[in-house]
């Protein structure tokens, strides 16, 4: 059975949509890293709309058993190279994450991996979300930065209407 490792900003974006047991009916459950609950916990802390790990029964928390050394990870934060690190352990792995450089180590790495975008487009086709269009514009009400292509993309590979875009 595929295990699915996520990194911070899929839970941060699908909570503030209101679509976080979208992760939860994709993928069966997910692990994180210690580093993932912290920057989560840190965020709460600080006042930010951020979801409580502790409290989702679906959640497996796992430390990395080794420290790989990773491609670029000086650029990479705590909860990304742990992320990759996890998934490095793990024979059937698939990451979950919207950092670019962390999903460009991804491939490096020859992981297989999605992120809040595959996973809005994956709740579409499986009839769990009604439209990926709203939920993008709520995301760029959010900051979340998707390119007018990308988001063009998404709505084609969702298929829904990109006449707007054109």
């Amino acid at each position: 059975m595929r295990e699915f490792i996520c990194n911070t900003s899929p839970f941060q974006y699908l909570h503030q949509l209101g679509a976080l047991e979208l992760l939860r009916d994709l993928t069966g459950g997910v692990t994180i890293p210690p580093s993932v609950q912290t920057e989560l916990d840190e965020g709460r802390r600080a006042g930010h709309e951020l979801p409580d790990l502790t409290k989702l029964d679906w959640v497996r928390r796992r430390r990395p058993q080794s420290t790989p050394v990773l491609p670029l990870a000086a650029d990479l934060g705590p909860g990304e190279s742990a992320v990759l690190a996890l998934a490095l352990e793990s024979p059937d792995a698939c990451v979950i994450l919207d950092d670019g450089l962390a999903r460009q180590a991804a491939a490096l790495l020859r992981l297989p991996f999605t992120g809040t975008l595959g996973l809005l487009i994956d709740g579409k086709r499986k009839g769990l979300i009604p439209a990926v269009a709203p939920l993008l514009d709520r995301l760029d009400a959010l900051r979340f930065r998707v390119s007018a292509s990308t988001r063009n993309a998404v709505l084609q590979l969702a298929g829904e209407d990109t006449s707007r875009l054109t």
